[in-house]
Parts: structure tokens; C-alpha cells; sequence
């Protein structure tokens, strides 16, 4: 039996409409399409800023938007501000335009689910063809939406359930199972997901249902039953971008954290847009000591973000401080070219933030101290921080890890564990990203315990060890220096010059073969290419030539 339920999409002459592009052409090819199909209530916008303001004035059945409103906002942050303000909801029919059609930007629109996708130029015939089509399928299961906006999901399996057993509506039953299958993955009923997507494999080939089984048998913790789907999936344009956004996830789950910064860094570039992914790959790239990726990602998010809700000076702090992270963890001339830019960047928020900057100047004082430090002006750092900086906690975690690390770096350990206590307890909830945290105060905590200098410090004491034919103090440094920063390929080659010395001299150990195999390993699986892989390959061979002293 069909249910039916009068709503708000039966008279099509009732329907008030949002088209938000900044190609005037574009409105009246839309309107031509509306007015033929009888909807007559239309409204246009030419950027983002005036589409908002008519949606704190009216509501909109149907919003249609550019991906591409370059005047302020693309239409990825625009439809999160809507969303964020209640203004679109699952009961609103979403439309999305682009001229483009590359991959990462249709996977940020498949991210945001809109009801179709149209690609520019536009035809009035194809748009009240398509447009009645979609409204169909919105009419048809309004009550399943409106249930899903309310998580009430055990509602849309009822809905579902009756709605396939409706033989007048088999042209919706995809679009009934889509949601029939992301009902049982919200109520965490993954036994079930996974049956129900197995069945409907045999009847599609969509990607939404292998995705779904995929993620209904990761949830379980069954990653070893689909590494042969994962693979297939991974190679195809149309799943790679989930599959490698699920395995983060569940490596997270599974605290495997380096295998889940891989895939979380696949997962950004195929869908680079997404602010909370951003912020997981940055997470993750500290959890890692990838001093770069860390630095890559608060730049990304900083890009990203512009111009949307999550817009604010806090990630433009968030960069400065991976700047200056980054700088104290390189050994070559790349790191002048990082505080370059981070004194550009510093100015960047002094003056984006001008009539605000009152708020952030204990923050901005820690790290004018931390630059004093790499700048090797340590004298100046230690008097602006006794003399000017608050030494107590703030409310925000980055601020205390950012007087972690100077009070660290000043020698002031005592202050720093303190801090790391109060971090700790400031990070609450059990999310992912909780849980990443966490691990990396603990990471913090031990190692600020264990090593008291900086990479560059580190290394630059290796070097004089070096050169006095202190070799295992040499070793020594350069290993802590490698626990900071172990992607640093100078360093891992450094760390090999110095076991060929070891294995030349008659201080060689057992355990000096097994870092040597090491280190050749991680320097041949790197990316370096041309005249330093020649290098490592100069070096690989002095290693397998070189002869231990035999003692008497």
C-alpha cells in the first residue's frame, strides 16, 4: 500500500525558489525552465553574501547553486553556512552547477549530497526535465527526509521498508535502499548494513553500495575479509576518494595512526575542501612528527577556510605556530625561507585582525619568543617571556602547547610538564579526534621528558661529535634528533655516515648493523630522486664496504 502524505512539494505553484550564480544569463535560462513547469516564485542572487540574507528572509524549497560564486565563497562553504544556519535541511531540494568537472571538486560536491548535479552551459528543456525529475523523487519520499532531518532513523527504515514494497514506485527504490542503507550505519546496526548492502550488490553497481558494504564490514573490524574490494575500489575514480576517507577512519579506531595519516592525506587531496578532514591531517601529521604535513595542512586549512564559518584568526595562529615548527626542525637552508614566510604571515593576521588584535597578544608574545629561539637569540626569548608573557594556562590547547614548547625550548621543564598536565585534562569526549590528541599529549609529555633539544639543536651536536670522532655521542644526538623528525632524509643520511664510521672503527655493535639496515631501508623508500639518490646509493655502498675493526 502507498503512503500517502500531503507535503510541502505537492503544488508545484507553491514552491519558493534560491538561485545563486553570478552569470545573469544563467538566472533566466533557470527561470525560463522553472516558469514552464509552473513554478512561478523565484528568487536570484549574484553571490553568496545576498543569498544568504534572502534565506534569513524566506525560506526556500529549493535552493540551486554555483559552485563557482567567485565573488566571495565557493558554493562548498556557502551550502555548510546554510546548512549550519538551518536554512537548508534534507526536505530541501539542492541543486548544484559547476562548469567544471574535475575530480576533487565532484568529490567535495558528492561530499555535500545535493539532490542533482548540472554541468554548464545549461538548456532550458534539460532543466525542467532534470528539475522534475528530482522533485519527483523528493516528493515521492519527503517523509523518509524529514524523518532523516529529525535522526529518526528508525523511521526511515519504516518508510523504506513500505516504500519498496510499492511496485508504482521501483523508479525510487535506488533512492529508497540509498537511505534505507545509511539509516542502519547511523543506528550502528553494522551486522544488519552489511547483509542488506550484499544483497543489493547483486542487483547495482553504484558506488554508494559498495562503499556502504565496505564501511558496514570496517566497523566490525573486518578489514581483512574486503582487501581485494578496498583495492578495486581505491583504483576507481568514483570510490577511491571514500575508500581512503573510511580507512582513515578506521585506522584511527584501530590507533594504527600512521597508516591513518596516509589515508587521511589521499582522503584531502581528493576532496581538499573539507575543513575537519584538514584538521585531522593535521593532527595526525603531528601524532607523526611530519613537521611539513603539519605545516602543509594548517596552510590548506587556512586557504580552505577563508570566507567561510570556519574562518577565524586562530588558524592563521595555527600556521605560524607549524611555520616556526618546521623551521626548528630543518638543517638546511630551507628553514630561512619557512620564517620568511611566517613573518609574512604574522603580518597577515596583524592585519586581517587589526581591531581584534588586543585578544591575541599573549599569543603573539610566545611566539615572537620561539622565533627569538630559532633565530638562536635565546637571551631575548628567556627575558620576554619572565618579563611579559602569562605563565598560567589559557582556555585553548594550542595556546598552552604553543608555551609548552618555548618553556621546553628555554629549558623551563618543570613549566612545560606542568602545562602538559593541565592540556591533558582539558581534552575531554572520546571522538577520533579526541583520541588522537590525547595520544599526541602523551607523545609530548614523554618526549619533552626524554630530549631536551631541538632537531636543529640535536643535529648540530651530532655534527661537533662528529667532527671530534665522538662517534657514539654522535649517534646518540642524531637518534633523539630522528625521534622528533623522523621523515628528515638529511638526518637519516647523517645517521648513516656516522654507523659507516662505527662499522670502520672498533666501537661496532650488534645493534649498529640492524640502524644501519634501517636507515638504508627508509632512504631507498623515500622520493628522493636525481642527485641525492645517487647520494644514498654512494652511501649504501660505502656501508656494504665498510669493514669492522676486529678487536684483540
Amino acid at each position: 500500500m502507498e503512503i500517502t502524505e500531503k507535503n510541502e512539494l505537492d503544488d508545484f505553484s507553491q514552491l519558493t525558489v534560491l538561485i545563486i550564480d553570478d552569470n545573469r544569463l544563467v538566472h533566466d535560462t533557470l527561470k525560463r525552465g522553472l516558469y514552464d513547469i509552473g513554478i512561478n516564485h523565484v528568487k536570484c542572487a549574484e553571490n553568496a553574501y545576498y543569498g544568504i540574507r534572502l534565506c534569513e528572509t524566506e525560506r526556500f524549497n529549493i535552493v540551486i547553486c554555483s559552485f563557482n560564486v567567485n565573488s566571495d565563497k565557493d558554493g562548498f562553504h556557502l551550502l555548510e553556512e546554510l546548512k549550519f544556519r538551518g536554512h537548508v535541511n534534507k526536505t530541501t531540494v539542492l541543486i548544484f552547477l559547476s562548469t567544471e568537472t574535475n575530480e576533487s571538486l565532484v568529490n567535495s560536491i558528492v561530499e555535500l549530497q545535493p539532490d542533482d548535479f548540472w554541468v554548464k552551459p545549461l538548456a532550458p528543456k534539460n532543466v525542467k526535465e532534470r528539475l522534475i525529475h528530482t522533485l519527483q523523487i523528493k516528493k515521492q519520499l519527503f517523509n523518509m527526509y524529514r524523518a532523516s532531518d529529525t535522526k529518526s532513523f528508525s523511521k526511515v527504515i519504516y518508510f523504506a521498508d513500505r516504500h519498496l514494497a510499492n511496485e508504482r514506485l521501483h523508479h525510487f527504490h535506488s533512492n529508497i535502499s540509498r537511505m534505507k542503507g545509511e539509516a542502519y550505519l547511523s543506528l550502528l546496526e553494522f551486522e544488519t548494513a552489511e547483509g542488506f548492502y550484499k544483497g543489493l550488490m547483486k542487483t547495482y553497481t553504484y558506488a554508494w553500495v559498495y562503499l556502504g558494504y565496505v564501511k558496514s564490514l570496517l566497523k566490525q573490524g573486518r578489514i581483512k575479509d574486503i582487501y581485494d574490494l578496498l583495492e578495486k575500489l581505491i583504483k576507481k575514480p568514483a570510490t577511491r576518494f571514500g575508500a581512503h576517507d573510511m580507512l582513515a577512519q578506521y585506522y584511527i579506531e584501530q590507533a594504527q595512526f600512521d597508516k591513518a595519516y596516509d589515508e587521511i592525506k589521499k582522503a584531502t587531496e581528493l576532496s581538499p575542501r573539507n575543513i575537519e578532514r584538514n584538521k585531522k591531517s593535521w593532527d595526525l601529521a603531528r601524532l607523526n612528527h611530519d613537521h611539513e604535513g603539519q605545516y602543509i595542512a594548517t596552510r590548506n586549512i587556512v586557504k580552505q577556510a577563508k570566507n567561510s564559518i570556519h574562518d577565524s584568526p586562530e588558524l592563521l595562529l595555527n600556521l605560524i605556530r607549524s611555520g616556526i615548527d618546521l623551521a626548528g626542525a630543518l638543517t638546511d637552508g630551507r628553514a630561512s625561507i619557512v620564517l620568511k614566510q611566517t613573518d609574512k604571515n604574522i603580518k597577515q593576521l596583524e592585519s586581517e585582525y587589526s581591531n581584534d588584535i588586543s585578544e591575541f597578544k599573549q599569543q603573539l608574545l610566545v611566539i615572537k619568543a620561539r622565533l627569538y629561539i630559532v633565530r638562536e637569540h635565546k637571551g631575548k626569548a628567556t627575558k620576554l617571556i619572565l618579563n611579559h608573557v602569562d605563565l598560567k594556562a589559557s582556555t585553548q590547547i594550542e595556546d598552552n602547547l604553543d608555551k609548552v614548547k618555548v618553556f621546553h625550548e628555554l629549558g623551563m621543564r618543570e613549566e612545560a610538564l606542568k602545562m602538559l598536565d593541565v592540556i591533558s585534562n582539558q581534552v575531554s569526549g572520546d571522538s577520533l579526534t579526541s583520541q588522537v590528541i590525547n595520544k599526541y599529549i602523551e607523545q609530548e609529555s614523554i618526549e619533552r621528558v626524554e630530549i631536551n633539544f631541538s632537531p636543529k639543536q640535536l643535529n648540530d651536536m651530532s655534527i661537533e661529535h662528529f667532527e671530534k670522532n665522538r662517534l657514539k655521542p654522535a649517534l646518540d644526538a642524531i637518534q633523539q634528533a630522528l625521534r622528533l623528525t623522523p621523515h628528515n632524509i638529511k638526518l637519516t643520511m647523517r645517521l648513516l655516515k656516522i654507523l659507516i664510521a662505527l662499522k670502520e672503527s672498533n666501537e661496532f655493535e650488534e645493534c649498529h648493523d640492524i640502524f644501519g639496515k634501517e636507515a638504508i631501508e627508509v632512504l631507498l623508500s623515500s622520493n628522493v630522486k636525481g642527485s641525492g639518490l645517487e647520494a644514498i646509493e654512494k652511501l649504501k655502498i660505502k656501508w656494504q664496504k665498510a669493514e669492522p675493526i676486529k678487536r684483540l
